[in-house]
């Protein structure tokens, strides 16, 4: 009878690792499918490539432009797209950049960080 139970406990014992270890890989991989991608947050949701490409002025300067020019001035690309900081790249176009502040106001810190991110990974 001891070893029954004996038995009995150390399966159940083991089932509670087990969905213990299985609940840790979930959130691992839940944690990392909420990373944010500057480079899709470029492409897609922020609708920046209507106005800049990476090495050429379209409508806007390029995402080189703008890393080499906010590095050299310490600048805030995440403040910047927050409308909390004057243009620092060229001022001329800012009407223009304007209409997507709706857009990158609405982001989260996260995901304007990402944005940083993905433009400085320009720099030369």
């Amino acid at each position: 009878m001891m070893k029954k139970a004996l038995l009995v406990l150390v399966f159940l014992v083991s089932i509670s690792c087990k969905n213990d270890t299985k609940e840790k890989e979930e959130q691992t991989v839940d944690a990392s499918a909420v990373k944010v991608s500057g480079k899709e947050l470029f492409e897609g949701e922020g609708n920046c490539t209507a106005c800049h490409k990476p090495d050429q002025k379209i409508i806007g300067p390029s995402l080189e432009e703008i890393a080499k020019i906010y590095k050299e001035k310490n600048g805030s690309i995440v403040l910047f797209l927050q409308e909390k900081s004057e243009p620092i790249v060229d001022p001329s176009q800012y009407d223009i950049m304007k209409t997507n502040f709706a857009i990158t106001k609405s982001m989260s810190d996260e995901q304007l960080q990402a944005l940083e991110d993905y433009i400085y990974s320009f720099s030369k």
